[in-house]
C-alpha cells in the first residue's frame, strides 16, 4: 500500500496555465490528414505537487487484503463546449469543440484513474484532485495517472488488463484511436496487448448523440505480483 509520503511528494506550488476560450478551436476538413498532437509531459515538478493536505484521504482508507486479482470500473462524463481544446487520452483532438472541466478535461484518463483507484480500493479521483483547488486548474491528466500507477505498484499490483469505450456523437475517432492506445500504454507501462479500447456513438439520443458531452467506461484488472 502507498505512504503518504510517496503519494504527497512537495508542498512546492503547482504551476498549469488555465484552459481560455480566446478563439475558435481549429475543425479538421474533411480532405486533410489528421494531424494529432501529443501533450507535453508534465515536469518532476509538477508530479511532485500532490499537496500533503490531500493525505488524509488516502491514509483513511482501508488496507486492502492481499487478493490475488483485483478489478476496478471507472466512469466520467464530461459538457462539450465551444472554443476549448478536446483531449483525449493525452491527445489533443481536431474538433470545433471540447471539455468543460476543472482540470484538461481528458475524459478518458480520469476514467481510467478511477477504475485503478476502485481496484485499489482507495478514495475516487475527485477526492485526491478536487476540483475546489485552483492548483489543478487546467492540470495535465497525466498527473493524475502516474499517481494511479505509481499507487497500483506500491500496493503490489501490476496491470492485468484493461477494457476501454468512449461515448461520443462528434468527431469520429477511427482516424486516433491507435495513437491514443499507444500514449494510454507509454502511461501505464503496459504492453498493447492488455489495453483494448472501442469508441461509440449514441445514436444522436441524449446530451451525447447531440454533441453536447462525451463519457468513457474502463473496467481494470490488477494482478498481484
Amino acid at each position: 500500500m502507498a505512504t503518504a509520503s510517496s503519494l504527497f511528494l512537495s508542498s512546492s506550488p503547482i504551476s498549469t496555465a488555465p484552459r481560455t476560450r480566446n478563439g475558435p478551436a481549429a475543425a479538421c476538413p474533411p480532405s486533410a490528414r489528421p494531424s494529432l498532437r501529443l501533450r507535453q509531459r508534465p515536469s518532476p515538478a509538477i508530479a511532485a505537487a500532490v499537496q500533503a493536505e490531500h493525505q488524509s484521504a488516502v491514509v483513511a482508507a482501508p488496507k486492502p487484503p492481499a487478493l490475488p486479482f483485483r478489478v476496478g470500473h471507472g466512469f466520467d462524463l464530461h459538457r462539450l463546449e465551444p472554443n476549448l481544446p478536446l483531449i483525449i487520452g493525452g491527445i489533443n483532438i481536431p474538433h470545433d469543440r471540447g471539455c468543460e472541466a476543472h482540470s484538461d478535461g481528458d475524459v478518458l484518463l480520469h476514467c481510467v484513474v478511477d477504475a485503478i483507484l476502485g481496484a485499489l480500493g482507495l478514495p475516487d479521483i475527485g477526492q485526491i484532485f478536487p476540483d475546489s483547488d485552483p492548483r489543478w486548474k487546467g492540470a495535465d491528466s497525466s498527473v493524475f495517472m502516474r499517481e494511479a500507477v505509481k499507487l497500483m505498484h506500491e500496493a503490489g499490483y501490476e496491470l492485468g488488463n484493461l477494457d476501454a469505450t468512449l461515448i461520443l456523437q462528434k468527431p469520429k475517432l477511427s482516424p486516433f484511436k491507435e495513437t491514443i492506445r499507444s500514449n494510454l500504454c507509454d502511461l501505464l507501462g503496459a504492453d498493447p496487448s492488455v489495453v483494448n479500447l472501442k469508441a461509440k456513438t449514441h445514436e444522436k439520443v441524449d446530451s451525447l448523440g447531440e454533441n453536447r458531452s462525451i463519457a468513457a467506461h474502463t473496467v481494470v484488472l490488477l494482478m498481484r505480483k
